[in-house]
């Protein structure tokens, strides 16, 4: 009998000190957090494509799939990378092994404009977290980034949007955080339901 331990039972018990579901729910969404402290451990290429094939079959309006994603995982991509990081997310963002931004496409193939293209994108970048942590991978999206450099950097035609910069690895001690971040290092809580849903009619 195999005594490998599931990556998603292993997360389960780090994180359940902090968060309690008010109802149902594979334990897989209450693991998926945003963790700053990454390892050396590099991440394979078959993994890294497992994650980016999963954000691949996220739903889009029109099966627009506004979507693209820049990855950089070489010594120079990411030193590229890090010159359009803020400097407080460098300095924890910089030890990942896998860094890629999120872009997608305002307009539709025959030029039209897609209302729906950040909405999508949001579920691709969600479907890709999910796999990530269904592998044992953690990451976290970070929006303090300067777009304006980043798109000069990457090349990026002003069609599209830059919506984040996603670190991707595997979670590292916390202890290699500045004090500050530590403190900080822990799965956060979410708001009650019932705050957030309204079932007929918002109230007042």
């Amino acid at each position: 009998m195999s005594l490998t331990v599931n990556p998603v039972e292993q997360l389960y018990n780090e994180v359940k000190e902090f968060r309690k579901a008010e109802h149902s729910v594979n334990p897989l969404f209450l693991n998926r957090w945003s963790p700053r402290a990454f390892s050396d451990r590099k991440v394979s290429d078959e993994d890294l494509y497992s994650v980016l094939e999963a954000a691949h079959w996220a739903p889009s309006s029109y099966n627009d799939q506004p979507w693209r994603f820049i990855v950089a995982k070489t010594s120079e991509q990411l030193t590229t990378f890090h010159q359009f990081l803020h400097p407080f997310n460098r300095t924890w963002a910089e030890k990942a092994p896998v860094l890629v931004l999120v872009a997608s496409n305002k307009q539709r193939e025959n030029g039209d404009p897609n209302g729906a293209h950040a909405f999508d994108t949001g579920a691709a970048w969600d479907y890709l977290a999910i796999q990530a942590t269904l592998l044992g991978l953690v990451t976290h999206a970070i929006g303090g980034f300067d777009q304006e450099e980043a798109r000069r950097l990457l090349n990026i035609p002003q069609n599209f949007d830059l919506h984040a910069v996603i670190a991707i690895g595997y979670q590292g001690e916390k202890k290699i955080l500045d004090e500050n971040l530590q403190k900080r290092e822990n799965p956060n809580t979410r708001k009650p339901l019932k705050e957030l849903v309204f079932e007929g009619k918002v109230s007042s």
